[in-house]
């Protein structure tokens, strides 16, 4: 590799590449930067009255034009008409929906913004065991990407490292925040694992020695976890003084039933071998993908295992699969008892989170169940039913306001949102970017 001279010092052809996406990603910083700044609510000041709208609890109860009532970031009523409190700021909202704020599982949301460039990316760490990595404190609660998805009434997110057997820990976060201690909602709770499958081998002359290969490489995964696991069971039950380790020190919790497991797998015979190891070990894990669960939902039944659906606006998982399978997996999985929530790959498509649960609507399940797998289904699997996921006295006060059907992606009108009560700023990269060519080509005389 040919070296050339820079500030007295050599460095590799390659590398200029990385200074030129390093000084794209600041120039693209600094164009956003130009925009109008974004800041986090101040905490809620007085009572707010929602009135005359359908609200939609979230558990399947929807009250037509009813009352929504919450002080200090709490709900304090949902339900008819009520006398409202002296001193509350009354929204009118007749003829509108409102919402529990939509959450958003297993996100690299804030641990990644510029794909192309590797140091803006910090959802992966080097190895294969990284148990002890808090995806929490590398989360940025800057990134452009957040506002664009409160636009569309998600208001929580867990945010989920990725890559290695065990990636490490997921955080529930709120999304309208300072930094990353402010938005802590759930701190660590639950270790991510990635279960060892076999990829697709080559075709040719090497195919049968690939698979072999693959396979081999399979087995000594799941026996290398297996061993793992074994180790961190016993140190979580060793008492007195002992030398610590951070790895086994972070699946004590497991083990306390106080952190959860979040073992991704999508294929049938995966899905098996991973509760049955899992189940030996005492976890009862949270299955994340099940692109094939609807195969084996008797096991999820058996062992009460919720599952959080790889996104529907997608491929089957399968090349043989009926083509429509994304959209009723969730129906399928619903009718056979098992509780789902919806997930989708990667930061971007986040935002479409709302029109996965409206298009599995469309596929048969009932319209407030579809809106429960983003709303109280994840707060059940995420653990955090205790404080939002339905509108119900006595929970934080995540709300969303909606011209029409959230679930719909012409009704999806966001018009005001609340997290924990406080009014947040609902404008985005995107709106501000629409502003700006309508007052160019003269669709509007405001700047």
């Amino acid at each position: 590799m040919r070296n050339i001279w820079i500030n007295n010092g050599f460095i590799e052809m390659k590398s200029i590449i990385n200074y030129i996406l390093s000084a794209a990603t600041i120039a693209f910083a600094a164009t956003a930067g130009a925009q109008p700044t974004v800041y986090p609510a101040k905490p809620q000041t007085q009572p707010i009255a929602v009135t005359g709208a359908t609200i939609h609890v979230g558990n399947g109860k929807v009250i037509e034009d009813g009352t929504l009532l919450f002080e200090d970031g709490k709900i304090t009523y949902a339900g008819e008409s009520t006398t409202i409190p002296s001193g509350s700021l009354t929204i009118d909202a007749s003829g509108k929906h409102v919402y529990p704020g939509f959450i958003a599982p297993n996100t690299n949301l804030g641990l990644v913004e510029v794909e192309s460039v590797r140091a803006t990316i910090d959802y992966a760490e080097v190895g294969e065991n990284n148990v002890h990595v808090r995806s929490l404190i590398a989360y940025n609660t800057d990134s452009k990407v957040i506002n664009t998805l409160r636009s569309n009434g998600i208001l929580l997110a867990q945010i989920t490292p990725q890559d290695g057997l065990i990636s490490g820990q997921s955080s529930v976060v709120q999304l309208d925040a300072w930094n990353w201690e402010d938005a802590a909602y759930k701190v660590d709770e639950g270790i991510h694992i990635n279960w060892p499958t076999v990829r697709g081998a080559r075709f040719g002359r090497d195919a049968a020695a690939d698979a072999e290969s693959e396979k081999d490489r399979v087995q000594s995964e799941i026996s290398l976890l297996n061993d793992y696991l074994r180790e961190a069971k016993a140190y979580s039950e060793l008492t007195g003084n002992y030398a610590s380790n951070p790895r086994f020190e972070a699946f004590k919790a497991v083990f306390s039933g106080d952190r959860q497991i979040y073992v991704h797998a999508n294929k049938a015979t995966d899905i098996i071998s991973a509760v049955s190891m899992l189940k030996r070990h005492g976890i009862r894990p949270v299955l994340v993908g099940g692109a094939e669960a609807h195969l084996v939902v008797e096991l999820l039944n058996d062992n009460g295992i919720p599952v959080i659906i790889r996104q529907s606006h997608s491929l089957p998982y399968s090349t043989d699969a009926d083509v429509y399978l994304p959209y009723k997996q969730a129906k399928l999985l619903t009718d056979a008892g098992v509780l789902v929530a919806y997930g989708i790959d990667g930061f971007w498509q986040q935002r479409n989170l709302p029109f996965m649960a409206g298009t599995a609507a469309a596929y048969g399940l009932d319209k407030e169940q579809a809106l429960a797998t983003i709303t109280s289904n994840a707060a059940k699997i995420l653990g955090v039913d205790d404080r939002t996921g339905t509108i119900e006295v006595g929970k934080d006060a995540n709300i969303i306001i909606s011209g029409g059907d959230a679930l719909d992606m012409l009704g999806n009108r966001i018009e005001r949102a609340f997290i924990q009560g406080r009014d947040i700023n609902l404008d985005d990269l995107h709106k501000q970017l629409l502003e700006r060519y309508e007052y160019k080509y003269g669709l509007t005389d405001e700047r």
